[in-house]
């Protein structure tokens, strides 16, 4: 009873030690993912406090496109927002200037659960999307903004007096930055489509029209609704969409390459347990045989024979040695047999 009872409690013990560690593992984590949030959060402050001092500028030279092109000034209608919008331009700013920490962080968090080859996959797609993202907003800025806004003034009838109100400003040039930021992203989506195998660079290369197709669709839904606007989103995935497919080629072409590699060093590298103890048997029969043969050179030499001294007998002589060795076999056991029966004592 005292046994059965040891055992239970026993189990009973470990069950417990197994559940606080998986609680205690769990814990660590959201002690970890806490602490990173406030890093981020940090960063994010920081960076705010030290640009706020210079929101009037940050929005003179976001409004500058717009006011460059003959747009009037710009208005205020809800009582807030002369205030509000340029503190949301700064927080959105101090955002965009720490994404590379804020996506280290991330990386930080999660690298630990990956694989080696996943990390040497994620971690140039992780640099590489941040700077794509930053090239969409700067080809938003330079050259969509002044294309849109100039279309639209020449446009204007006459006697209408163009005065954008500063919120619906802010709300228009946010779409445009993440609509082109998103855009810019098209080689990162088509490497990741490759790598994960869900398509092949010359699968990609065959729906070419359908591609065009949809960024001129998905142009309509993030751009406003003209066509200068879609245009200049649309072509710009179009030519990212063909370049990733020639980066999706070279990273296909080296992954062919790194796997051949790490077969034949497998190869060379692991051996099955057949043919080690293969292996070692022969070495085992070679070594055993090695040493009979330096035995027999060994009573050679104590006896004075030389290998030289001996020649190899034809088939007729030796089958005449066989015979007599045969012969001289059974006059020894016939001998042997009647000394037998001579030391027989008798009846």
């Amino acid at each position: 009873m005292g046994i059965f009872m040891s055992k239970d409690s026993t189990t009973e013990e470990s069950t417990t030690e197994e559940s606080g560690g998986a609680e205690m593992g769990l814990l660590s984590h959201l002690v970890e993912l806490r602490d990173r949030l406030l890093r981020m959060l940090l960063v994010v402050g920081v960076l705010f406090l030290c640009l706020f001092p210079f929101a009037d500028k940050i929005w003179t030279a976001l409004a500058l496109p717009l006011l460059k092109h003959g747009a009037g000034d710009m208005i205020a209608i809800d009582v807030a927002s002369p205030f509000l919008i340029p503190f949301k331009v700064v927080l959105m700013l101090s955002v965009v200037l720490a994404a590379p920490y804020l996506l280290y962080q991330i990386w930080a968090f999660v690298a630990p659960g990956l694989y080696t080859h996943e990390k040497r996959l994620v971690s140039p797609l992780l640099i590489s999307s941040t700077l794509l993202f930053y090239m969409g907003i700067a080809f938003a800025y330079f050259v969509v903004f002044p294309l849109v806004f100039a279309f639209f003034n020449n446009v204007a009838p006459d006697g209408v007096t163009v005065s954008t109100d500063i919120s619906r400003y802010l709300d228009f040039i946010l779409t445009i930055f993440l609509a082109f930021g998103i855009a810019f992203e098209v080689p990162i989506a088509t490497i990741l489509l490759v790598a994960v195998g869900a398509a092949t660079p010359d699968g990609l290369a065959k729906k070419r029209p359908y591609f065009i197709v949809c960024a001129f669709v998905v142009g309509m839904f993030l751009t406003p609704p003209d066509i200068i606007s879609q245009t200049l989103l649309a072509l710009p995935m179009w030519l990212l969409f063909e370049v990733g497919i020639f980066f999706s080629r070279i990273f296909l072409k080296r992954k062919e390459e790194f796997s051949r590699a790490a077969d034949a060093r497998h190869q060379e590298n692991d051996i099955s347990p057949d043919v080690a103890k293969a292996k070692a048997t022969v070495a085992d029969d070679l070594v055993v045989t090695g040493d009979q043969v330096d035995q027999d050179d060994h009573d050679h030499d104590e006896h004075g024979y030389d290998d030289h001294d001996h020649e190899a007998l034809e088939d007729e002589e030796l089958a005449k040695e066989l015979e007599l060795l045969n012969k001289q076999q059974t006059a020894i056991d016939d001998e042997a047999d009647s000394t037998r029966d001579e030391d027989k004592p008798g009846p």
